[in-house]
């Protein structure tokens, strides 16, 4: 170690962080998790057009529970590959409230358009609020969530 130059430590240190940071900015949530998310969302949109409140409550809880038990094991961000694997350290703490602060913020959409669908009459409002924001979560998802990451800096 004696005979290693200050510039050449600094070298490989810098290298060290860049594939560090690397590696964290591809940390996420798999595509599957998305997809699955969207085709939750278009299920409640449906059952909220056409069924009795009562059986869409329940859809809503079940729903959500479900969330919970499949975002406990992912929502740290750690797997987002079954060959990656990194540490909480690396992945970041605040992972799971991007999340759900993104969660919120949807649902918040799907709430604005379906009101703004029926003001304008459209049939069936919470259904084609549901799909366009099940577009957004299963085509953008990932994109969203590398944003959000970046400007609260997870």
């Amino acid at each position: 170690m004696d005979d290693i130059a200050p510039e050449q430590a600094r070298t490989a240190l810098d290298a060290a962080d860049r594939a560090r940071r690397q590696v964290a900015g591809e940390v996420g949530l798999p595509r599957g998790y998305w997809w699955a998310m969207a085709a939750g969302w278009i299920l409640l949109g449906v059952l909220s057009s056409v069924a009795p409140p009562w059986p869409a409550g329940i859809a809503t809880l079940c729903f959500g529970m479900g969330h919970a038990v499949l975002a406990s094991r992912l929502l740290d961000g750690r797997r987002r590959t079954d060959r990656l694997r990194v540490s909480a350290a690396v992945a970041g703490r605040r992972i799971p409230l991007v999340v759900v602060g993104m969660l919120l913020g949807l649902v918040g959409v799907t709430v604005l358009a379906a009101l703004a669908l029926d003001a304008d009459g459209s049939g069936h409002a919470g259904i084609w609020a549901a799909v366009l924001v099940a577009a957004v979560v299963g085509f953008g998802g990932p994109d969203i969530l590398r944003v959000l990451r970046r400007w609260v800096r997870a």
